[in-house]
């Protein structure tokens, strides 16, 4: 009996630090000149630290061709069922294609690098990412 109860003891801390130990998702830092509550573009494949060219809190059509290393687009929206992921539109090479960001931290992406170019025509605010 005392070595069940000892063995069920053992058991229960070793899933206590298991638990304990596990990562938590956490929100990246906003970037600097993308308030919450927005989605933002940055002319940038490694950074979020520069000027926004593309914020907006509603959506957003028009015609970005990226930057010559890129672009990226930030989802720093806030929880708000059927409106706080972004579908992001692009055309690269005559093709056009398209993917759905969660907002930051996610889970899932909640940024997306865009190579040199192509042209990002919407950014349109919907409900969850269908994955």
């Amino acid at each position: 009996m005392h070595q069940r109860l000892a063995a069920t003891a053992a058991m229960s801390a070793a899933l206590v630090a298991v638990l304990a130990s596990a990562p938590t998702a956490s929100a990246e830092p906003s970037p600097p000149n993308c308030p919450s509550g927005n989605v933002c573009v940055f002319d940038s494949n490694t950074s979020t630290d520069g000027p926004a060219v593309i914020k907006t809190t509603g959506n957003w059509r028009g015609s970005h061709q990226t930057s010559i290393v890129g672009s990226t687009i930030f989802n720093n929206g806030t929880h708000q069922p059927g409106h706080d992921h972004i579908q992001a539109t692009w055309v690269f090479n005559g093709r056009t294609y398209d993917r759905c960001l969660h907002f930051n931290p996610g889970p899932g992406d909640y940024k997306l690098i865009i190579g040199n170019h192509a042209t990002i025509t919407s950014l349109t605010w919907r409900g969850e990412c269908d994955f």
